[in-house]
């Protein structure tokens, strides 16, 4: 029997036909509808932020479910970014949480410190104080700093009211208005050393 270059083809797509025919007539797992499932974003409230990690201030929505942030994306309305996001940027919920290589669930992030930290002198321990307190702290070591070291005049007799045992290093993480007003107050202390490492 000789097989013609049509017939050849009339077969194979008779055969093909009949075998799509039969995959399709019966039930797969690959086209079932997982009705157990719960989306991603599911319940969740958006809201918008901005990016800690630089001062170039790109949005962010923020997907949070009862409270607790669930998820963090590029905010595609905000001018700055138009919801790009740098690496950084785009870990940014790594801060908070991390994935558990082992079962693939999201857990608090063990590295991520939540309170003021202080090192007494002569110790070689962290340990946790209030807020209040490392404000407290920290005013009163900058104000005893500040009598200590204060210079009205110099050699010559000239006005200079400055003391040059404090410093302020600015960084890249903040806004052009909370340098701006760090600067001031630096400035008032009589602080004249004064920078930014975002400038390197």
């Amino acid at each position: 029997m000789e097989i013609t270059r049509r017939g050849f083809f009339k077969a194979s797509a008779l055969a093909f036909a009949g075998s799509m025919a039969y995959e399709l007539s019966g039930q797969s797992k690959a086209f079932a509808i997982d009705t157990q499932k719960t989306w991603k974003l599911e319940n969740t409230e958006e809201v918008t932020t901005i990016c800690c990690y630089c001062a170039c201030g790109c949005g962010l929505i923020g997907s949070v479910r009862d409270g607790e942030l669930v998820h963090v994306e590029g905010d595609p309305d905000h001018f700055v970014s138009e919801g790009g996001l740098c690496p950084k940027g785009a870990a940014e919920f790594h801060a908070e949480y991390i994935v558990n290589p082992e079962t693939g669930a999201l857990e608090e992030n063990p590295a991520r410190v939540t309170t003021p930290k202080v090192r007494r002198p002569g110790s070689a321990e962290w340990e946790d104080i209030s807020w209040d307190d490392a404000i407290e702290e920290i005013a009163r070591h900058m104000k005893d700093t500040r009598d200590a070291t204060f210079k009205e005049t110099n050699d010559k007799g000239e006005t200079i009211n400055r003391t040059e045992a404090i410093a302020c290093l600015g960084g890249s993480s903040m806004t052009i208005e909370e340098e701006y007003f760090i600067v001031k107050l630096f400035r008032e202390l009589g602080a004249v050393s004064l920078d930014n490492q975002a400038r390197v």
